[in-house]
């Protein structure tokens, strides 16, 4: 049962995997890049413990827009990324703390739909909750850390990257939830 929910676990943290490579290429500091992952593993950890608690109804609720939100304010953060970057020159490191929580919240929401079909199985939101939130950390701090290596060997300015990659990203996101 736990192998179960280890696997589902890294199965749900690859969004945050995906978005945090494109983060990476922000080039955050590590303290800056921890708290990045530390808040996307926080949200991934509560998801599924709303999901258990409020049970059937909000994950038939959530469901309907929970594939569309995320990819969708992914996107809409890379096009900011992408404006700014054209109307200024490069930045030494990108600090915007709406990104630590806000981007997390629309990625996690597929985890609330987890954590009601978890709940209906007799699993432990409390379990859940931390498995979940330890893989999502860890997935997001090695992604930004990937993203950050990447922006090294390629040459060209990382903020431009960071939104081109984003914007990418969330493309893609959109397409395999459709």
């Amino acid at each position: 049962m736990l192998a179960n929910l280890l696997i589902l676990g890294f199965i749900l943290s690859l969004d945050n995997f995906r978005t945090s490579i494109a983060l990476g290429t922000l080039r955050l500091g590590r303290g800056h890049a921890a708290l990045v992952a530390l808040m996307f593993g926080f949200c991934d950890g509560v998801a599924p413990m709303v999901g258990v608690l409020a049970g059937r109804h909000v994950s038939q609720a959530i469901e309907l827009i929970a594939g569309y939100l995320g990819p969708i304010l992914l996107g809409m953060y890379g096009l900011f990324l992408l404006v700014r970057a054209l109307r200024s020159a490069q930045p030494e490191e990108l600090k915007h703390s709406w990104m630590i929580f806000g981007l997390p919240l629309p990625l996690s929401l597929d985890n609330v739909m987890a954590g009601a079909s978890l709940g209906l199985l007799g699993f432990s939101p409390w379990l859940a909750a931390s498995v979940f939130g330890a893989i999502t950390a860890l997935m997001a701090f090695i992604g930004l850390r990937l993203g950050r290596i990447a922006s090294r060997l390629i040459r060209i300015r990382s903020d431009l990257l960071g939104g081109s990659a984003t914007v990418i990203m969330a493309v893609v996101l959109a397409v395999v939830d459709m």
